[in-house]
């Protein structure tokens, strides 16, 4: 990056900024405020939310994180299912999406079966995940893999079709292996909607996260300190965990951001190259 760059990024950043947290922080004002005024015990202030859920996840000893037993106990087997689910929908959507989009005949005999499964509720499978794998966290991994991994099948699937023949007959001409098609061809054409789909299914997986910490039989988790708070009319604790449960969602939907940022430069670098 040259200095004039540099210079008008820093020139920027202000304006940046205020841009990405005008909005949020005049509606956290505003919800303070109105909250204050009305004063409701079904409707906390954001800074008793703020202050009880620290209280409740995020005051323990520094050598355990700060995370306190609620937080081990709750908090960090809900992020461990996200993401074992969502890693699992993604590679189980990408190898799927590479076999079925590689093949015209293939992908148009599966596409009957494919919009019919997707269609179908994670919800409506619970009780055949529960003959299935009992309950537990296989049984919520698997409601979390069945609703996520569509997404990811469908865009790599698309993205694959979508390369230009051209590059398909060069590839033939110089006899590509199945492997080199895969890794030089067919994965780079298809990254920007692979990068796509795995953006809704991030956002699936922790929804059905939730969902399935929510069903009887379950004794941990967000959706289950949630449940818990409701019998209780605990009202703070059931909006600390929606407010958690928002922060860690767009915590993880920038971290994914920049990984798409990165590998989707890398590729069009490799490409102008």
């Amino acid at each position: 990056m040259t200095a004039s760059a540099t210079l008008h990024t820093v020139r920027r950043l202000p304006r940046t900024l205020a841009l990405r947290l005008g909005v949020p922080v005049v509606a956290v004002v505003l919800w303070q405020l109105a909250a204050r005024a009305h004063g409701s015990v079904f409707f906390p202030t954001p800074a008793r939310i703020v202050e009880h859920g620290y209280h409740l996840w995020f005051s323990g000893p520094a050598g355990r994180a700060f995370l306190t037993d609620a937080a081990v106990r709750d908090l960090l087997p809900s992020l461990g299912r996200v993401l074992a689910g969502f890693a699992l929908a993604a590679a189980g959507g990408i190898v799927l999406g590479l076999a079925l989009g590689r093949s015209r005949t293939v992908y148009a005999l599966c596409d009957p079966v494919l919009q019919f499964a997707r269609a179908v509720p994670p919800p409506a499978l619970v009780p055949v995940f529960v003959v299935v794998f009992d309950l537990g966290t296989p049984m919520q991994l698997a409601s979390i893999v069945f609703g996520a991994i569509w997404p990811v099948l469908i865009n790599t699937a698309e993205g694959v079709r979508g390369i230009d023949p051209l590059r398909l007959d060069v590839a033939a001409t110089v006899r590509m292996r199945p492997a080199e098609r895969i890794v030089l061809l067919y994965l780079p054409a298809a990254l920007p909607r692979i990068f796509a789909g795995l953006r809704l299914s991030l956002s699936l997986s922790l929804i059905l996260m939730v969902f399935s910490e929510l069903l009887p039989g379950t004794a941990d988790g967000m959706g289950f300190q949630l449940t818990d708070a409701q019998t209780r009319s605990d009202l703070l604790t059931v909006w600390a965990v929606m407010v958690l449960l928002g922060a860690l969602g767009h915590l993880l939907n920038s971290v994914l951001l920049t990984v798409e940022r990165l590998a989707l430069g890398r590729h069009h670098a490799a490409h102008r190259s």
